[in-house]
């Protein structure tokens, strides 16, 4: 197994994502990219702790290839809106990328440049280094799932959990 920290916008939306993916074992929401130790989600709101929401996803690359896991991420949202994912906004919505070591920061600066020539703009996304992950608080953890008519998860993230599931058909648990 192998896992990577993702922040791409509000974390229920990566969750939500990430669990319909063959080879994903686990999905994680928490905070990173911080200094307050273990910050509540109240804390992190307010931009002051200085982490992101992010995942941690947990997946076997012989079963979901590495470059598909950070493709997905680079589709799911919008990597040129710094420190913001629509409506959200605010440091702790940044696009970024948490790496464990120089193997992981070449796949993601990899993954970056594939995406730059995706989307119009300049890609903003960061890779800065893993720190000390907090997972959230449980209500956040798997909140589509528990959610599913909730304003939130009804007009942000089922569009991007339909997206992914046409965009990597072959990937999608069936």
């Amino acid at each position: 197994m192998e896992s990577f920290v993702l922040a791409g916008g509000c974390f229920w939306c990566l969750d939500a994502v990430y669990r319909t993916l063959r080879g994903v074992h686990d999905v994680v929401s928490g905070y990173t990219g911080g200094a307050t130790p273990n910050p509540s989600y109240e804390l992190v709101c307010t931009g002051a702790t200085g982490h992101a929401e992010a995942v941690r996803v947990e997946f076997d690359p012989e079963v979901l290839p590495r470059e598909v896991v950070l493709d997905v991420f680079f589709t799911l949202h919008d990597p040129t809106q710094l420190n913001r994912q629509g409506a959200d906004v605010g440091t702790q919505y940044r696009s970024a990328m948490f790496s464990t070591g120089d193997e992981q920061r070449e796949l993601f600066e990899a993954a970056r440049t594939r995406a730059a020539g995706w989307w119009p703009g300049e890609v903003v996304t960061t890779i800065e280094p893993l720190g000390d992950f907090f997972p959230a608080e449980e209500y956040h953890q798997d909140f589509f799932a528990k959610n599913p008519g909730q304003g939130y998860c009804l007009a942000v993230a089922l569009p991007k959990v339909n997206k992914i599931r046409r965009s990597y058909a072959d990937y999608v648990v069936a």
